[in-house]
């Protein structure tokens, strides 16, 4: 055993690059952010520079051991990062032969469509927990293999490497010495036997990738590798990698079966924990791996959508209605929901669960000459809080139970506005956590779990701690009205393709 007690986490977000230092009691020491650059090289692409996401991470990283005192008392580094995002490198130099295709990246569709028409859904969900679709790593893998010049040769003679973001940061972590994933992870490229846990050959076939590309599957949280010595000045143990929905989950202290969390950053993310039964689904939500633990899966029932907070960034960069997302809630209070019936379907990239329609576009619709700006943010927030409705509805025809309580993080979580909303909208109270960035507090909790300074993954429910619970203030003929409005307006934007 260590005498280190505290632990580094990365968070390696869609828009951001963080690391924060925790102590043995979970309290943040230090943090460090950078902005992460968005490519949009066409419509409904999206693109990283993973040589820049490494740059970043290392920056933070030295960034927080020197105002915390050196690498001394680090006793672990805990990796969560945005999940399907795709990276494809050379094993020999180390470089990425092409920029990261980012989870929210669109390219794929058309081969999903090809194989939901030639009858591979149903073999692809019952092995993977997952629909075909664009958004997991398969079809990115498949489409640098074919479009990057002398890629599928270098991949058939084993010379390139895949993996998610995870896997990218602790390649460049250990020096290039360990290629590996966690079950989280590889639980959203669409090629994983979540019940075996292990890389399926049918699906390797089915989308060209040789097995050879592919990382390591281990345990969400147990000893993946040591920092090179030369990044920090002395080698640091890295004891969990797990993706960032999973890993929020975790920072919740959702470990029992049934505590729902829903996440609230550039996308949505709703879970719940179902424990050792891998729950399937009838209405297009998505069975994934929570977390991994000697060898035992946990897993969880999800709902994504893919803009929340992008929504309110569409607002202040490219409407320019908002200088910074916190005035938000203010403009949201100034105007009067009852009288504007203004409905904004943020669907940039596509509709996520329960529809996963990737050739849905945004729109703003029940505009009037006395429609206001403060009419127009208040809209985006309240699409986020329908759309969390539309996917708690989903899992309760899926037949969850309903939940008692949803716990809520994520930046958008310190929206108060918005958690009153939300209680109203889905008809259940709402609790947020005094740690709303539980995203990072859960892969720190999972490192200190692999470093043994926590004695089960039952004792990260101790680190939850309440700040507000809001109850539902809405009349039932109100709120049926508001989903009413709102279901329209999906599907007119649904029913609407452009040339």
């Amino acid at each position: 055993m260590t005498n280190a007690t505290r632990i580094l986490a990365i968070d390696q977000g869609t828009t951001s690059t963080r690391a924060l230092m925790f102590d043995e009691n979970m309290q943040v020491l230090a943090a460090e952010q950078l902005p992460l650059r968005q490519i949009y090289p066409r419509d409904g692409w999206v693109e990283h520079d993973a040589e820049e996401i490494w740059q970043a991470a290392l920056k933070v990283c030295r960034g927080v051991i020197e105002r915390t005192g050196g690498i001394k008392g680090v006793a672990a580094i805990g990796i969560t990062n945005q999940r399907e995002t795709t990276v494809v490198w050379d094993r020999g130099t180390g470089k990425p032969i092409h920029n990261a295709i980012v989870w929210q990246d669109r390219r794929g569709a058309a081969m999903c469509a090809d194989l939901r028409a030639a009858g591979h859904e149903p073999g692809i969900q019952s092995k993977t927990g997952l629909i075909p679709d664009s958004y997991f790593s398969a079809t990115k893998v498949t489409w640098l293999l074919d479009n990057v010049p002398g890629a599928r040769e270098a991949a058939e003679t084993g010379k390139l490497a895949f993996g998610t973001i995870d896997s990218w940061l602790l390649w460049k972590l250990t020096g290039g010495k360990v290629h590996a994933t966690d079950a989280t992870n590889a639980s959203r490229t669409m090629l994983l036997d979540i019940g075996r846990g292990a890389w399926d050959a049918d699906l390797l076939d089915l989308f060209r990738v040789p097995k050879t590309m592919a990382p390591q599957v281990r345990d969400t949280s147990g000893p993946f590798g040591k920092t090179d010595a030369a990044l920090f000045g002395g080698e640091i143990l890295v004891t969990a990698m797990v993706g960032d929905q999973q890993s929020a989950l975790v920072g919740q202290g959702g470990v029992r079966e049934g505590v729902i969390k829903s996440t609230y950053g550039t996308g949505c993310f709703v879970l719940i924990n179902t424990g050792a039964n891998q729950f399937p689904s009838r209405h297009k939500l998505l069975t994934t791996v929570a977390y991994q633990l000697n060898g035992a899966r946990t897993y969880a029932l999800e709902g994504s959508i893919f803009n929340a907070g992008t929504a309110i960034q569409f607002l202040r960069d490219n409407l320019r209605l908002i200088a910074n997302a916190s005035e938000s809630e203010a403009m949201a209070r100034a105007t009067d929901g009852t009288k504007s019936r203004v409905r904004f379907v943020p669907a940039f990239t596509g509709l996520g669960a329960p529809y996963w329609d990737a050739d849905a576009r945004g729109a703003i619709l029940g505009l009037t000459r006395d429609t206001s700006p403060a009419d127009i943010v208040r809209a985006a927030l309240e699409a986020v809080c329908f759309q969390t409705n539309d996917l708690l509805e989903t899992f309760t025809r899926d037949g969850v139970a309903p939940p008692e309580v949803l716990r809520i993080d994520g930046g958008m979580a310190a929206n108060d506005w918005l958690v009153q909303e939300l209680a109203d909208v889905t008809g259940i109270p709402v609790e947020r956590p005094v740690m709303t960035e539980t995203t990072v507090l859960g892969a720190a909790l999972l490192a200190a779990l692999g470093m043994g300074l926590l004695p089960s993954i039952e004792a990260v429910e101790s680190a939850w701690r309440r700040d507000l619970r809001t109850e539902p203030q809405l009349g039932p003929a109100e709120r049926a009205s508001r989903l009413a409005s709102w279901c329209d307006a999906v599907g007119r934007v649904r029913s609407h393709r452009p040339e």
